[in-house]
């Protein structure tokens, strides 16, 4: 371990630079800081969905998991060249959607976030998700990146669209459904931000037309 921040502020990023784990300092708005800024920011996001958790319930374990992912992928970010991320990770969140989205009924329709502060709180952590997902692929555009990296940020958004689907049925709960009522709609291709979302739009889209 590195040594101990005895003095939290320094003034070196006065002149809207910070340093990366390699030594270099660039621009604090560059692409590769906003990465690791959003994962942060997920980071933090998943924190609070922890908190609405009681300490004994399955999913901490998984979501703290996670934590320490998010941690290691901004760490990835702060050193170019870098790879933490991998295929076991992955692989680790496919097993883990696939077990939760077991004993869900399949979408036949658009789910709007809420159902329950926890489910609401994951519906935000994956909206999130996908803008990290967004940065990542824009700063492969201009630098090397770790693909990997990318490809865990796409499964973790699927992940919590999952878990949020669970917490908002939890205990007889119901997940909030979008009503189609303006018949001007009909037959129009609707967006969905996520691959379940979109395999239901797929149906309703199909339906709208007959």
């Amino acid at each position: 371990m590195g040594n101990r921040l005895s003095k939290i502020y320094t003034r070196t990023g006065d002149d809207g630079s910070t340093g990366l784990a390699d030594g270099n300092r660039i621009a604090k708005n560059a692409q590769r800081v906003e990465a690791m800024g959003t994962a942060d920011e997920l980071n933090c996001h998943i924190g609070l969905l922890i908190e609405t958790l009681d300490s004994d319930d399955e999913l901490v374990e998984s979501l703290r998991r996670i934590q320490h992912h998010l941690f290691d992928l901004g760490g990835e970010f702060a050193i170019p060249g870098s790879r933490v991320i991998g295929d076991e990770h992955i692989e680790w969140l496919e097993g883990t959607l696939d077990r939760h989205n077991e004993g869900l009924p399949p979408l036949k329709n658009f789910v709007l976030p809420g159902g329950s502060p926890g489910a609401a709180q994951c519906h935000l952590a994956r909206a999130v998700c996908r803008r990290a997902e967004r940065v990542v692929v824009a700063l492969g555009h201009e630098d090397s990146i770790n693909t990997a990296s990318r490809h865990y940020l796409n499964r973790l958004s699927d992940l919590l669209f999952v878990i949020a689907r669970v917490l908002a049925r939890r205990e007889g709960g119901e997940e909030i459904l979008w009503e189609q009522k303006n018949p001007a709609s009909e037959g129009r291709i609707f967006y969905a931000p996520d691959r379940a979302q979109r395999s239901a739009g797929q149906t309703l889209n199909a339906s709208t037309r007959r």
